[in-house]
């Protein structure tokens, strides 16, 4: 999905690429500007689930004889799968558009 979502925002923002290239912005600078956009999106939604899901597990594990806490360390390993994942997948379709030829983009303004 998020890779599905990347494609298509880079899809629609490929005049702005073209235009951005043509003044003279560089490709980090580009594939930044794509992957920050999401990045604050994953970040936010990871913010709201971490304490949805450990106030829903330290719940369900209260009814097993045998429980264990749930240390924060847990959380800080999944949002960090979380964040390079997105990273890996935003910055793979960012970098595609980047580096298109800006002409072939703006052919048809």
């Amino acid at each position: 999905g998020l890779f599905a979502l990347a494609a298509f925002t880079s899809m629609q923002r490929t005049k702005e690429i073209g235009v951005r290239k043509t003044l003279g912005a560089t490709t980090p600078n580009i594939v930044s500007l794509l992957v920050s956009d999401f990045l604050k999106w994953v970040l936010a939604a990871f913010a709201v689930s971490a304490p949805i899901s450990w106030l829903l597990m330290s719940r369900w594990l209260e009814g097993f004889a045998y429980h264990t806490t749930i240390r924060p360390s847990l959380f800080l390993f999944g949002g960090l799968a979380l964040v390079a994942v997105a990273l890996l997948t935003v910055g793979y379709t960012a970098i595609r558009a980047a580096v298109a030829h800006p002409a072939r983009s703006l052919r048809y303004e």
